[in-house]
């Protein structure tokens, strides 16, 4: 049995690891106890480290046959330190993995104005955050040219579920932008990002990045309103960029400020993959079915 390290404990981790337990010995990097006694409760070997201190990492070293790296960069700074400090580690034994995805974001592209665009589009961050995120893609992409691993790249947007819906924002009665304003997102169900993690460890291709992107094409506020009539709440304000500016904060405003239209091909000819959900569409009606079944 292959042993497999995620690294990163949130809930896409926990969704995949529900698919891999049968068929690799799972280790899970975890930052503190509590943690750990629930995924070793669910089956997997926890490991206590902390990505901030490369001391702690040093287990690591010749453990896993592959890595799924899904933990975001720190909150600051122009480099991913937690990805260099990983590798780092991953380096060190005579036993390197041989296969690593990292779960990346499409905030890497920056605005593209609502163009239509695919993985051949450069990476333009515009954010502090996104420009993290490059850091680790080209720090992956270096290390494994330099060691052989097979390194891919997945890029993900908003991740939702049914319980990571914008519907407390919609009760609070924030405003979206204006259609003239407004911004094209994208979307992913977590459990098609989760199955998309398996897909790219049968066939993604070395050095190659795909974008894990669902066939939705609207604009934020058509996302908003879709929540908002499918939950029975009232559909946001329409304000303009201006008053937008003025009213909400700079965390909110950062993602008001990039319009992506982004395709998938990649993702369904080379991973294979099949979306479970392919439109939000899909996605809120199994929220509202839950929600429903649990009310009766």
């Amino acid at each position: 049995m292959q042993n497999i390290l995620i690294v990163g404990s949130g809930d896409v981790a926990r969704r995949i690891f529900s698919r891999l337990a049968q068929r690799y010995r799972v280790y899970a990097l975890v930052r503190n106890a509590s943690r750990a006694d629930e995924w070793r409760a669910a089956g997997a070997i926890p490991l206590l480290a902390d990505l901030d201190d490369r001391a702690s990492l040093q287990r690591l070293t010749g453990l896993a046959d592959i890595v799924l790296h899904l933990a975001p960069p720190p909150g600051e700074g122009k480099k991913d330190t937690r990805t260099r400090n990983l590798l780092a580690a991953l380096g060190k034994g005579k036993s390197l993995p041989r296969q690593l995805v990292y779960v990346s974001t499409t905030g890497v592209y920056g605005d593209c104005a609502g163009a239509q665009i695919d993985e051949t589009r450069s990476v333009n961050p515009e954010s502090s955050r996104a420009g993290r995120r490059v850091d680790a893609e080209q720090c992956l992409r270096q290390w494994g040219a330099q060691t052989g691993v097979r390194v891919s790249i997945l890029r993900a947007p908003g991740i939702y579920a049914a319980d990571r819906l914008p519907v407390e924002r919609l009760k609070k009665g924030l405003p979206a932008l204006a259609a003239g304003d407004d911004v094209f997102t994208n979307h992913i169900h977590a459990d098609d990002l989760a199955a998309a993690c398996l897909a790219a460890l049968r066939h993604a291709g070395a050095n190659r990045a795909y974008n894990v992107v669902d066939d939705s094409d609207l604009q934020m506020a058509e996302y908003f309103d879709r929540v908002a009539t499918a939950f029975d709440l009232p559909k946001p304000p329409r304000i303009s960029r201006q008053e937008a500016e003025a009213t909400l904060s700079p965390l909110q405003m950062s993602f008001m400020r990039e319009s992506r239209r982004i395709g998938n091909r990649r993702l369904k000819n080379e991973l294979k993959l099949r979306l479970a959900y392919p439109s939000i569409d899909d996605g809120i009606a199994e929220a509202c079915a839950r929600r429903n079944a649990c009310l009766s």
